[in-house]
């Protein structure tokens, strides 16, 4: 096994999984396109659209668990809106990571590249940016969190990206959830999220051992020091950072298409 090869996957993992912790994704948003083209370009062996979907599944599952559990301590995870969501966004998940298992790699490529354009629109949108001391007092609109969870899930689980990249700006935009409680409660559906594309990656037989576990421990180490600094920058600040992360990939999803 070359070691610059692991190097390389492990340093991916790191930070992916920094920005996971630190803006409430899984981290595929980083991950997917950088397993997908800096692998190749530096000589290595090249991963699938369907390798890299199933390796990015199983790091998302480690990193928004690890992100989750900083969170959690600081009392700014939303039970209402994680159990409304979660629910929905796992069976929608399973049923997209299913399917994404007879599409071509095209196709996939495309609806990445759908779901992150429509992320990005969304955080150009007004969203409520302050702090908010009582988590229990954020109140939202049950039954189109269920419907837009749902959807989220189903697209989402065609790449393995868990969608924590749209569910983010859907909480901040359409439900009107605070920043911070946002990332923390996001992290917290992704890692429900991710318990259906990873089985249903799993059951496709596109998971590879080596890198997969080579993104779990580099997961371990760089989520959490993402959550602890998440709650020190300014939530205004965690918002254009979220922004500039997601219309990077589009450009350069996009651009991959097209060429």
């Amino acid at each position: 096994m070359d070691l610059a090869w692991i190097v390389t996957i492990f340093t991916i993992g790191l930070l992916g999984s920094f920005i996971s912790g630190m803006v409430g994704i899984g981290g595929s948003i980083i991950n997917y396109p950088m397993l997908l083209f800096i692998p190749v370009a530096l000589g290595f062996a090249t991963f699938t659209p369907q390798e890299v979907s199933a390796i990015s599944a199983i790091q998302v599952f480690f990193a928004s668990l690890m992100g989750m559990l900083v969170f959690r301590k600081g009392g700014l995870l939303n039970k209402s809106l994680v159990l409304y969501m979660g629910v929905s966004i796992i069976i929608g998940s399973f049923l997209g990571s299913f399917v994404s298992n007879t599409l071509p790699s095209s196709l996939i490529n495309l609806v990445y590249a759908i779901l992150a354009l429509i992320a990005a629109i969304m955080m150009l949108l007004p969203k409520r940016g302050k702090d908010i001391k009582d988590v229990s007092n954020i109140t939202f609109n049950k039954p189109l969190a269920v419907i837009l969870a749902l959807i989220i899930g189903m697209v989402s689980g065609i790449v393995g990206a868990a969608g924590a990249f749209i569910t983010v700006p859907v909480m901040l935009v359409v439900l009107k959830i605070p920043t911070r409680v946002a990332i923390a409660s996001s992290l917290a559906i992704t890692f429900i999220s991710s318990i259906g594309s990873t089985t249903g990656k799993l059951l496709g037989g596109h998971m590879l051992l080596v890198p997969s576990t080579v993104l779990v421990v580099a997961s371990t180490i760089a989520s959490p020091i993402g959550a602890k600094l998440s709650k020190k920058i300014n939530t205004k600040m965690l918002q254009w950072i979220l922004g500039a992360l997601i219309s990077a990939t589009v450009i350069k999803i996009w651009f991959s298409i097209f060429l």
